[in-house]
């Protein structure tokens, strides 16, 4: 017998302790190099613990929703047991079959699927997969959800309670995640003096511009142009223009950040999370595009790394997506300051002392006025404003 141990991952300095969601392995089970056992959720991420060798899981040390810490030895595989294992399974299958099937169901749940289903208390297993072989997929969870059928599975979830009149309550944990997301908001709120100022921006000449060069350069770069990538280069330009907005306070000290690091809020199941895009002035349009991109396909997964969503010396954040008309977005600390984007509407605005229809956006700007001056906000906003406005300047660096 030649025993592994199964140990937490190295977590960064900023994350003191993990939770275990589901073991996709029970004990005796054969597990392969390179398949996950267990996903582990910090307050940032969600991150799969592949097998190191191939074997038998042995033992199971730490169960499911425990609290974890880095190297923190959680399980052992067996890796000679590998042999018998496989042949295991099949010697009871025939006196229990619903034990036989357990196994082939959860293997039957994708990632995706796996991680959704735990954010929304959906026992996946029990669902009927429109996959390839019956594989359960993320829609599958999402019309689940919808449905508001699905049961709470996990042991933390309280069972609803229905009192009399028919009036059900449920009591479910917050995540992690959620969790972080409150002390930070929290935090935010009561250790910055935060105020927002406003601005509307005419989005007609960016829209003009990227209809006439889209398909061009999405078959350059492989990527589609939107909006975004313009909104990253004309806050650049601003913020190289305002300095202390890109600065952040550290007791009675102001730090200036010499490099432009920008956060890039995006929605997912488990919660807002916001990866970083990493001295954006050094990046083109298609490299914000595909940075972006890979962020939001990797957030719904739950694969964005701890690295990616540490840091930011700005951000950025576009309630549009979702219909948002006005907001005042909260300050991510220690972050002095953040943009708000919104629904892009046609409205009737003055040119020339005349009335014309104009794709405008409203743009909103929360800022720490400890150390950003309300001069400095407008001004940083109408940079913005300008920027987006005649974008030929910003691509030419003008």
């Amino acid at each position: 017998m030649s025993i592994i141990e199964v140990k937490v991952p190295q977590l960064s300095e900023s994350v003191s302790e993990a939770t275990l969601l589901t073991w996709q392995k029970k004990i005796g089970e054969a597990v392969r190099e390179g398949e996950n056992l267990i996903d582990i959720e910090t307050d940032k991420v969600v991150l799969e613990l592949p097998a190191i060798k191939s074997g038998v899981l042995s033992k199971i040390i730490k169960a499911d929703g425990a609290k974890v810490a880095s190297g923190e030895v959680i399980a052992q595989i067996d890796t000679e047991g590998s042999v018998k294992a496989a042949a295991a399974p099949a010697a009871p299958a025939a006196a229990a079959p619903g034990a036989a099937k357990a196994p082939a169901q959860a293997a039957a749940v994708s990632p995706s699927a796996r991680k959704l289903a735990h954010a929304h208390d959906v026992d996946a297993a029990s669902l009927q997969g429109s996959g390839r072989h019956g594989l359960v997929t993320r829609e599958d969870v999402l019309e689940a959800v919808q449905q508001t059928s699905a049961t709470a599975s996990q042991p933390a979830v309280a069972p609803v309670v229905v009192p009399a009149g028919d009036r059900p309550e449920q009591r479910v944990p917050m995540t992690r995640i959620r969790q972080r997301i409150a002390e930070r908001l929290l935090q935010s709120q009561a250790n910055a003096a935060i105020l927002t100022t406003f601005n509307e921006v005419n989005m007609q000449p960016v829209i003009e511009l990227r209809n006439k060069y889209k398909e061009a350069f999405e078959k350059k770069h492989g990527v589609k142009l939107g909006f975004s990538s313009f909104f990253v280069k004309a806050a650049v330009l601003a913020l190289q223009k305002f300095p202390v907005v890109n600065a952040s306070v550290d007791g009675t000290d102001i730090i200036y950040h010499g490099y432009f690091d920008i956060g890039m809020a995006i929605g997912s199941e488990r919660g807002l999370v916001v990866p970083i895009l990493r001295d954006a002035d050094q990046l083109s349009l298609a490299d914000i595009e595909k940075r972006i991109a890979d962020f939001a396909a990797r957030a719904k997964d739950g694969k964005l790394t701890m690295e990616e969503l540490s840091g930011g010396t700005f951000s950025i954040t576009n309630g549009g997506v979702f219909g948002s008309m006005l907001s005042t977005p909260i300050i991510n600390p220690p972050q002095s300051a953040i943009l708000g984007i919104h629904a892009t509407k046609d409205r009737p605005v003055a040119e020339n002392g005349q009335v014309v229809i104009r794709p405008m956006n409203y743009l909103a700007l929360s800022y720490d006025h400890r150390i950003i001056d309300g001069r400095e906000a407008v001004q940083f906003l109408g940079t913005i404003k300008e920027a987006l406005e005649y974008p030929g300047r910003v691509l030419l660096d003008l």
